[in-house]
């Protein structure tokens, strides 16, 4: 065996040796490539700034790029040897936390982007080389820091960029040509090196049937294989029309779920690049746009603010009393929300006009474009799009203040607009005079009542958004039932596992029987959760059924002495009386009852010939009194994931499977990319669920305190009641799809960018 261990490390060492050395064989074809990229700049005509700057980078990788490829296939080289020395690729923290820069920030970026364009083309390989390392190495996935991962290669190539001098924008201009010469030629050398394997008998056959667990209705597609949706057709790193056509996401989609990138994960690096695009727009367009913090708004400009928002708020007020306002909604329609557009145009015109800094002028346009974009998304009701309008001048003001605004996707006013925006978009739901149309109205006048504040009352306001969202998607009529019970599911769970852990903890040196030890921890555990979320684990009932347990221990163990088989006789049938009730609370049939109490009545007479020691009254007493007050003992920590079982449930908690679907199964076993996901899942967002060939779109209404069960509900009134480890594996198999990957107001920064790419005169006009 451990020749054959040594055998298996010694291959999977020489697949990375040759791995790595068709790589670096690809690392002067493409310094090459970008010498004659920056060459071409060169000649292009330009401003005398930016040609400047183009023959420097041009010189500097004149002058540094032989060393950027030498130590390029140094780092690869030596990370080739991570995986045989795990330990010395950890990063010691030593206790200590350190704030990452903006320039490491912009590398992770841009390491990332190659690693996905890498990941487009390599995927199919990528995924048999996974495979097969797996079963050489008997790993459950590739270490974070193997070569073999798209990602460590980008990232060492970045670094090195770096290191010797080279400029991130010199990177960002020959940057597409990168992507395009290395994408291309890798899946060459990963395909020799899944062959390097096959020609040395390493899984010559994949077939990733027993990998991918799916119920047979799962998909709408339901006459395509498994195998036909997974395997590769023909060798070519395609998938077949089957897999393209699969509903949710293609193969390429789970091959880099599996690689450790979640959709999550590549729609913020798609937002972050969108972010960074208008940045540098800005930079290029606007003359003192530097990106850097900004100075006050001119005195002009803050006096038009402030005669602009009392206009605004005046014509709101009319708008309101002439679609007839309630004390409780505003009927608004789409010709108020013409309205507000129109309104967004003529402010932004009118401040524009108040202001000769270029820097205020891009920056009031970009808002306005934002806004006009926000009002066109026909999906939001129109009530909703037309209180959005009212933060045009808000969002303006911190705009102005705070540059961080135009460059991070966590900025307290964007975070407001994208969470209020993913809870009511699309759907037809009906909230005009609701509770949700009441919180965005109350949340839009606060901001107004305290247009100096800035960024500090959107921070208050979206803490108070997200309380007022969990109390209203959890209270529900159709769903706070069920949210009552799924709560009650996992107190129940969680503490019949914690009784468990700690009945075995107390009878590990007690000389118990099988038969005893496994009622207990089988049968008995769950029997003391249930009365312990029923009646509370200091009811009377509740002890009476924990001091069962300590004399149930004791009357099974030996009983030499005449005078405890007596007591054992007299105390018996109250003892199986208990034990029977315990049973009937659970759920379990009669037949299966009596199956038990024969096997415990079985067990107590053969103590009764036992000739070993007995178990000490003291020790069942402190036994006893330790299960009275377990509750003290019992821990924290998290427990993993729950089972559920519908049957159980409906017998124990008295949950109707009318209201609610339990899904149990499905999708496959999860990464620990996916499982990250699903801890960043937002309540309120809507999803599209493939549940037994049924496709529903949902909402997250409700996670537990816990974090292991999750529910989600329908607009018609389905619910949906999930936990964590079944959750993360429909979002890997695609059974759970986010309805919109790109918040409101990134896709609102995009609509500004393409239009202001059309006619980029509107900056400073």
């Amino acid at each position: 065996m451990a020749t054959a261990n040594k055998n298996s490390n010694s291959l999977s060492e020489q697949a990375r040796a040759l791995f790595v050395e068709r790589a670096v064989r690809l690392l002067p074809g493409l310094s090459k490539a970008i010498q004659e990229c920056l060459t071409a700049l060169v000649g292009q005509p330009a401003g005398a700034r930016e040609m400047q700057e183009r023959r420097e980078g041009w010189m500097a990788f004149q002058k540094v790029g032989a060393s950027w490829i030498h130590n390029t296939v140094a780092a690869w080289t030596a990370a080739r040897h991570t995986v045989a020395a795990p330990a010395a690729s950890k990063l010691a923290l030593n206790g200590a936390f350190e704030l990452m820069g903006d320039e490491v920030m912009d590398d992770e970026i841009a390491a990332s982007r190659l690693a996905l364009r890498l990941l487009d083309f390599v995927s199919w390989e990528l995924s048999d080389l996974r495979l097969r390392i797996q079963r050489l190495d008997g790993i459950g996935e590739l270490q974070k820091d193997d070569i073999f991962r798209p990602e460590v290669l980008a990232r060492h190539l970045l670094q090195q960029w770096s290191r010797v001098g080279l400029s991130r924008p010199l990177w960002v201009s020959a940057q597409d040509v990168i992507q395009k010469n290395l994408a291309e030629q890798m899946r060459d050398v990963y395909h020799a090196t899944n062959e390097f394997l096959v020609q040395n008998g390493v899984m010559a056959d994949i077939d990733l049937r027993d990998m991918v667990r799916r119920t047979p209705t799962s998909s709408r597609s339901g006459s395509i294989s498994d195998s036909a949706r997974l395997a590769p057709a023909g060798g070519q790193g395609e998938p077949t029309g089957a897999a393209r056509n699969e509903p949710g996401r293609d193969v390429g989609e789970e091959t880099r779920m599996q690689t450790g990138v979640s959709p999550l994960a590549r729609a913020r690096m798609r937002a972050q690049g969108v972010m960074g695009h208008l940045k540098r727009m800005l930079a290029d367009h606007v003359p003192g746009f530097e990106g850097t913090d900004k100075m006050p708004a001119t005195p002009a400009l803050v006096q038009a603010m402030a005669h602009v928002q009392q206009s605004a708020h005046v014509a709101f007020e009319q708008m309101a009393m002439a679609s007839g306002a309630g004390a409780a909604s505003t009927s608004y329609g789409r010709a108020q929300v013409d309205q507000a557009a129109e309104a967004v145009r003529a402010r932004t015109a009118a401040l524009k006009k108040a202001t000769g800094s270029a820097s205020e002028k891009a920056t009031i346009e970009v808002v306005a474009l934002m806004f006009q974009s926000i009002l066109a998304e026909e999906r939001i009701p129109a009530a909703i799009r037309v209180w959005f309008a009212r933060l045009q001048i808000p969002v303006l003001r911190v705009a102005l203040s705070e540059t961080e605004f135009f460059s991070s996707l966590q900025h307290p006013a964007r975070r407001l607009i994208d969470r209020m925006g993913s809870c009511v978009l699309g759907f037809n739901v009906t909230i005009t005079g609701g509770a949700m149309e009441m919180e965005v109205r109350r949340v839009v006048q606060v901001i107004e009542q305290y247009p100096e504040t800035g960024r500090r009352v959107f921070q208050i306001v979206y803490d108070e958004f997200e309380k007022f969202l969990t109390r209203f998607l959890s209270e529900q009529t159709g769903t706070a039932r069920i949210v009552t019970m799924a709560q009650q599911v996992e107190q129940k769970e969680t503490m019949a596992i914690q009784y468990t852990i700690e009945m075995r903890s107390m009878l590990n040196n007690m000389p118990v029987r099988d038969a005893i030890r496994d009622f207990l921890f089988k049968v008995w555990a769950e029997v003391l959760a249930i009365a312990a979320v029923k009646n509370g684990p200091q009811h009377k009932e509740t002890i009476t059924l924990k001091r069962a347990a300590a004399d149930l221990v004791w009357s099974a163990s030996a009983k030499p002495n005449r005078e405890d088989r007596a007591r054992v006789i007299a105390e018996l049938p109250t003892l199986l009386h208990l034990l029977r009730s315990g049973m009937t609370m659970l759920g379990i049939p009669v037949e299966q009852q009596d199956q038990q109490l024969k096997l415990i009545s079985d067990t107590l007479a053969d103590a009764f010939l036992s000739k070993t020691d007995g178990i000490s009254r003291e020790a069942i007493e402190a036994m006893a009194k330790r299960l009275v007050n377990l509750e003290d003992y019992l821990s924290d920590e998290d427990i993993g994931d729950l089972p559920l079982d519908p049957e159980s449930l409906v017998t124990m908690v008295g949950l109707d499977a009318a209201d609610v679907h339990i899904i149990t199964n499905g999708g496959s076993t999860p990464t620990e990319a996916v499982r990250a996901w699903v801890k960043e899942l937002q309540l309120g967002t809507w999803f599209n669920l493939d549940h037994n060939g049924a496709l529903t779109q949902v909402q997250f209404a409700w996670c537990s305190d816990r974090k292991q069960l999750h529910l989600f509900a329908s607009a018609d009134g389905q619910n949906f009641l999930i936990q964590t480890k079944r959750l993360a594996a429909y979002l890997q198999a695609g059974l759970l799809v986010p309805t919109e990957e790109e918040t409101l107001t990134v896709r609102a920064t995009r609509d500004a960018l393409a239009k202001i790419n059309a006619n980029p005169e509107r900056l400073l006009g």
